[in-house]
């Protein structure tokens, strides 16, 4: 998370009341924000667990930061949602479910949108779409944008990664599907908070689109040999 004091407290709340113990991941905020994250700590110290960046690196920084951590205090497997309140966490169940069900795989939240996604993030989720398609070599993988998810996580941190921003989303659930790891995917509501609910995007137009052709790049042009390695790999099993 980076700066989402209005919502972060919400967020905590509603994944407790289906998983006890959480991790924030802070990349970086300000002293407002992480006053308020050691607050949330300090009223269960057993169960909330801080991680601190000590500056903002990008999500996907923090994101690895949390996983790690999961790992370190022993857990299989990190549900993964964003602090900014988008999220249904009421989905969460079915999450589970579907962990419990296929305990091996990333499991990606099927994002569901109302009139309240900007235009914007509309037609650049379908670009990242027909590149997502043409780096996996399938149709059928989700929405890579998502950021409601479960992560198995020593296949998880076994993985690769060049992106640490927000393309690093797509990109673990490619190199995901290219190491073999089942992807699956559970229809989730997203919602757009208004500025006054505390809905912030940290995402930077120019900078993060550069990012996400150059890492978009660099895929395709890695996907046949990752697609022969796959296929030998899934044949020999």
């Amino acid at each position: 998370m980076y700066n989402n004091p209005k919502t972060i407290g919400k967020v905590v709340a509603g994944l407790q009341q289906y998983i006890k113990d959480v991790i924030i991941a802070d990349d970086g905020s300000n002293a407002e924000t992480r006053i308020l994250i050691d607050q949330l700590a300090a009223h269960d110290p057993e169960h909330i667990h801080v991680q601190h960046l000590p500056v903002n690196r990008g999500k996907g920084a923090a994101v690895k930061a949390g996983l790690q951590r999961a790992l370190e205090l022993g857990f299989s497997h990190a549900l993964q949602v964003d602090a900014d309140g988008q999220h249904n966490l009421g989905d969460i169940p079915q999450f589970l479910e579907c962990m419990r069900t296929a305990p091996d795989a990333l499991i990606m939240g099927a994002p569901q949108f109302g009139e309240d996604i900007p235009a914007i993030r509309k037609y650049g989720r379908k670009l990242t779409t027909l590149m997502i398609a043409l780096e996996a070599g399938t149709l059928k993988l989700p929405d890579a944008m998502c950021g409601f998810r479960i992560y198995p996580l020593v296949a998880t941190c076994s993985l690769h990664t060049l992106c640490a921003r927000m393309c690093f989303d797509p990109e673990i659930m490619i190199r995901a599907h290219w190491a073999g790891i089942p992807v699956q995917a559970v229809p989730t509501r997203v919602r757009y908070l208004s500025a006054e609910e505390g809905g912030v995007s940290h995402f930077r137009g120019v900078h993060d689109n550069v990012l996400n052709v150059g890492l978009h790049t660099t895929l395709v042009l890695q996907a046949p040999l990752r697609w022969l390695l796959r296929y030998i790999k899934v044949h020999k099993a």
